[in-house]
């Protein structure tokens, strides 16, 4: 079955739109005269789709949380003993979003045709990625896939928590950083030229400090333009200049060696792979295809380059933690939680445990992160304005002590 989007018209004549699931856009039709509408347009979703993407127009797709929500629903369902057809009905049904109904839609359509529930996924890339088909694909195989949906959604629940927490704990710097540019910009571009064209028309020599401060005023003033249009080419050569793996292996090899970001940037990583590879081993993913998998989660490619080196070694027959060891790259907890688990049989008992205690280590990394740069703003921003203050004061009081 496919879904089909449409428009039409009711009795009273108001035009109506929607989505109706079909095996052919004949059978669409008619079953919109069942309902009393009189179609007018009928597409695919996935023409639609295309259309819209061809005509370079945004198009919105399945949200973190939406795939959490189906996701945990799908799982519940399966697990009360509700056949995947009928379990994805139910869905369908429940689904309030119109973009949710089709999709899930389609992929019913493509498991009552006799297709597999991760191929079906498999054709919505945007919304499902390749770690989570492998992984379903996996529960397929296992015969255990309300199990294993249940899992996975645990795991996106923590990763999409994880990201809201380091996303909260840099907002407030991020709006002081903002407040700091704007208060600072509207001092030199209108307080300091207010007060200081007072003096610009005497014989009195003003201070150096107020001379650098009326520089950069007019500087704001005259090329403030120019400024902001330098700065946005400068990110926009840099975005480009990203897409180039030798400079972006470049940048990602030094952001690791930072003292700060280094650490940070290493754990969010790390918690990445750790997840992914527990939630995969554990659904009886053969332990290559998930090292594959979980080497595309990684955000940085100094890291990825890592491990596909660990990937070599292990298909050679190296045990999964002397490779990770080899590395270099990856912190040494994890490499001895791993070798635990290849020891005792439990490997995705101790990366999921490798995985806890490395998204712990990204919420204290962040907090600290967060502690020090708010002090550090605020110095920043203190010092700053101190200047500009006395910049304005200095010749105010330089008259005063003439006066006297």
């Amino acid at each position: 079955m496919a879904v089909f989007r449409y428009e039409a018209l009711d009795n009273r004549g108001k035009t109506v739109k929607g989505s109706v699931e079909a095996d052919s856009a004949r059978v669409a039709r008619a079953q919109l005269r069942i309902k009393g509408l009189t179609p007018i347009q009928l597409e695919s979703a996935e023409q639609a789709t295309a259309k819209t993407a061809s005509k370079g127009v945004f198009v919105k797709d399945l949200g973190s949380k939406d795939v959490v929500l189906i996701t945990r629903q799908l799982a519940s369902l399966l697990m009360a003993r509700m056949t995947l057809a009928s379990a994805l009905g139910a869905l369908v049904e429940q689904a309030e979003k119109p973009l949710i109904r089709e999709k899930l839609a389609s992929i019913r359509g493509e498991v009552v045709a006799g297709g597999s529930l991760s191929k079906a996924l498999a054709q919505h890339p945007k919304a499902f990625n390749e770690t989570y088909v492998a992984t379903v694909a996996a529960g397929e195989s296992t015969g255990d896939l309300g199990g294993v949906l249940s899992r996975l959604a645990d795991n996106l629940e923590a990763s999409a928590a994880l990201q809201q927490k380091v996303t909260a704990a840099f907002i407030y710097p991020a709006i002081v950083t903002i407040v700091a540019l704007m208060v600072v910009t509207g001092l030199l571009t209108y307080v300091v030229p207010q007060v200081v064209s007072v003096f610009q028309n005497t014989n009195q020599k003003l201070p150096g400090l107020t001379l650098a401060m009326i520089a950069m005023s007019d500087l704001l003033r005259n090329w403030g333009w120019l400024i902001i249009l330098v700065i946005a080419a400068g990110v926009f050569v840099f975005k480009n200049a990203l897409k180039s793996k030798s400079f972006r292996l470049q940048v990602d090899e030094f952001l690791l060696t930072t003292p700060i970001l280094g650490p940070f940037i290493r754990a969010v990583n790390t918690s990445r792979l750790a997840s992914t590879l527990a939630i995969l081993v554990g659904s009886g993913v053969p332990i290559l295809k998930a090292l594959a998998a979980a080497n595309r989660t990684l955000s940085n490619s100094a890291l990825q380059i890592a491990m596909v080196e660990v990937e070599e070694r292990v298909k050679e027959g190296s045990g999964l933690s002397k490779a990770l060891g080899r590395s270099g790259l990856f912190p040494p907890v994890l490499t001895h939680l791993v070798a635990s688990g290849e020891a005792t049989g439990q490997l995705a008992e101790m990366l999921d445990r490798a995985s806890n205690g490395q998204r712990a280590e990204v919420e204290r990394k962040a907090l600290w992160l967060t502690s020090l740069l708010e002090p550090i703003l605020i110095l920043v921003m203190g010092m700053v304005v101190l200047m500009i203050v006395l910049a304005v004061m200095m010749p105010i009081i330089e008259v005063n002590q003439l006066i006297q």
